[in-house]
């Protein structure tokens, strides 16, 4: 069954990405987006009847029910979805489902991180510093047995690994890498909301920063933050009554592939490629028709990886791709225009959402600045874990 036009995003919220947060609450930071994605598309809290989250920590169940009665809903639909980067994507297709079958009219899709500073923390430039040891005994998962022992610990490692064995068989330079991240910084100076804005950036820039991880710099990791994002999904015949244009689901695609990356079937043949193919099915659209990419970027290597499974450029041309194309919002491939989350920031889970949030403004012409031309289609993208859990969506004007 196609999800094609069964439901449009009408509704859009975030909180700009800050380094730290204060004493709010996750659930105020969430209250706060919900309410004005709602607000955004002219509709009133009485009429969401649907609810997706994420897991919260400090709140080990009853996850929904708690957001629900801190916003005073009571959902005929509620879900929590746990995919890492790929978390907002998936909660877009899922709300749509649900309305198709019949389970609500209107959902919310809600993410969001909070940051507090230690007192006397130094306020850090680069990523989180890695764990020193292996998990704890007690932990019986692949990873602890076969990750943890031999160094794999944390996503740098993994997200080095990919960039090392594409650079062995494909020649990629790090000047082609660092290419992504200039051109994503230069959409961010279009952004008033991203964390970088103001700050060019240039290809020596990138590869005369700290080497975190070889071959990976510092500038071509992402910088967590705080932040939070709202959707606000309707089915068809609402989506007329909104304040904001319709930006319509024409198709998703889901693949979840491995945890441990000691299990990754392949690291050239990814769940990335079956999620986009199955995406663009639905929709019935091919790659060259896509007038902006909006994928996910933990790591420049991700976003070269993404073009390619994609169906953007060949395999092994990645590179070469982002060397003779302008990414930016005014180029020839508008590419993570709001600045990618290299750039516009990284607050936890609406971090892989604000891929979904750019797409969505892209398509109703309320980007700005930034917006990109005659624009149609969008394909957003998500990512979670190290290659693991992937989702893809395109995103139409027309229904």
């Amino acid at each position: 069954m196609s999800l094609r036009g069964a439901a449009a995003v009408v509704g859009v919220a975030e909180r700009a990405p800050q380094r730290y947060t204060g004493d709010e609450t996750i659930l105020q930071l969430l209250s706060e987006v919900a309410v004005e994605a709602v607000d955004d598309a002219g509709f009133s809290l009485p009429q969401v009847d649907g609810l997706i989250v994420h897991p919260i920590g400090g709140l080990p169940g009853f996850v929904p029910a708690t957001v629900a009665e801190f916003l005073g809903l009571q959902p005929t639909f509620a879900e929590v979805v746990d995919l890492g980067g790929a978390t907002g994507a998936g909660m877009v297709w899922r709300a749509a489902a649900a309305i198709q079958a019949g389970q609500c009219t209107t959902c919310l899709c809600l993410t969001g991180t909070r940051r507090r500073k230690r007192a006397g923390q130094a306020a850090r430039s680069g990523p989180p510093p890695q764990p020193r040891s292996v998990r704890p005994a007690h932990d019986r998962s692949p990873q602890a047995e076969f990750d943890y022992p031999y160094g794999m610990i944390g996503a740098n490692v993994g997200y080095a690994m990919l960039a090392a064995r594409y650079t062995h068989e494909y020649g990629l330079t790090g000047e082609q890498r660092a290419k992504v991240a200039v051109d994503q910084r230069t959409n961010a100076n279009a952004n008033p909301a991203a964390i970088f804005h103001g700050q060019p950036l240039t290809i020596n820039d990138v590869l005369a920063s700290e080497v975190i991880c070889e071959p990976l710099h510092m500038l071509e990791i992402v910088m967590p933050a705080a932040g939070a994002a709202a959707l606000l999904v309707t089915a068809a015949d609402r989506a007329a009554d909104a304040r904001q244009p319709p930006a319509w689901l024409l198709g998703a695609g889901e693949s979840v592939t491995h945890s441990s990356f000691a299990q990754a079937p392949a690291l050239d043949a990814t769940g990335v490629g079956i999620a986009a193919r199955a995406a663009m099915r639905q929709a019935g659209v091919k790659p060259a028709e896509i007038g902006l990419a909006s994928l996910y970027d933990c790591y420049t290597i991700m976003v070269l990886l993404t073009l390619e499974e994609a169906g953007f450029c060949p395999r092994g041309e990645a590179g070469a791709f982002a060397e003779c194309h302008d990414l930016t919002y005014a180029g020839d491939f508008p590419l993570n225009t709001h600045g990618g989350q290299l750039s516009f920031g990284q607050p936890g889970m609406a971090g892989g959402m604000s891929h979904v949030t750019e797409a969505v403004r892209q398509i109703q012409g309320r980007a700005g600045e930034r917006q990109v031309a005659d624009l149609e289609l969008a394909y957003a993208h998500g990512n979670g874990g190290i290659i693991a859990e992937q989702t893809g969506l395109v995103f139409g004007a027309e229904r």
